[in-house]
């Protein structure tokens, strides 16, 4: 895992993005505007790291495909925390992204307090798929602390410890380059 600062202009252009389109366009399980605002950071901070320009919610819906490197089609997953993220901490996907033609998925945290995005690390669509763990709408899910909450949605879940670990950008780069 490797984190990063985010930058003030990068806070402010997801702001902008945020209250100017509409990042929700699934049949359900939009999420509000703040998991959206956690989604566009993390998408945001990766893209520019891999040397894209910042998201543009003029261009609509991707369908999954945050960017393309390396000929792979790239979706960039975050979860919003108020902790440093940890090996043992899960990342929760909606099984109604599934039909998507994403194939590499990249798993970030967002630390809301710090305003840092941590890359936890990255995992083929096909190694996903056999390595995640299912639990229905209204499962609960009890965290590393304790408390709980019921899946607001059908949820795949898989934990950092199962995805292909990275060090830096460069490191990240380099495996994705010998897909």
């Amino acid at each position: 895992m490797f984190t990063v600062k985010v930058s003030e202009a990068i806070i402010a252009h997801c702001i902008n993005q945020i209250e100017h389109y509409n990042f929700g366009q699934r049949c359900t399980a939009n999420g509000n505007k703040d998991q959206q605002l956690t989604g566009i950071i993390g998408q945001t901070v990766v893209m520019d790291l891999f040397g894209f320009n910042y998201i543009n919610g003029a261009e609509g819906f991707d369908d999954g495909i945050d960017f393309i490197f390396n000929s792979k089609k790239i979706d960039v997953k975050t979860m919003g925390r108020t902790t440093d993220v940890r090996l043992t901490y899960t990342n929760n996907f909606l099984k109604l992204q599934d039909y998507l033609q994403t194939e590499i998925y990249i798993f970030c945290s967002y630390n809301k307090i710090k305003k840092e995005v941590t890359v936890c690390g990255w995992i083929a669509k096909e190694d996903f798929v056999s390595k995640r763990k299912y639990f229905p709408k209204g499962s609960i899910r009890i965290r590393s602390d304790g408390t709980n909450f019921p899946t607001f949605s059908d949820l795949y879940e898989i934990d950092n410890i199962d995805l292909n670990p990275v060090t830096s950008i460069d490191d990240l780069k380099n495996q994705l380059n010998f897909l």
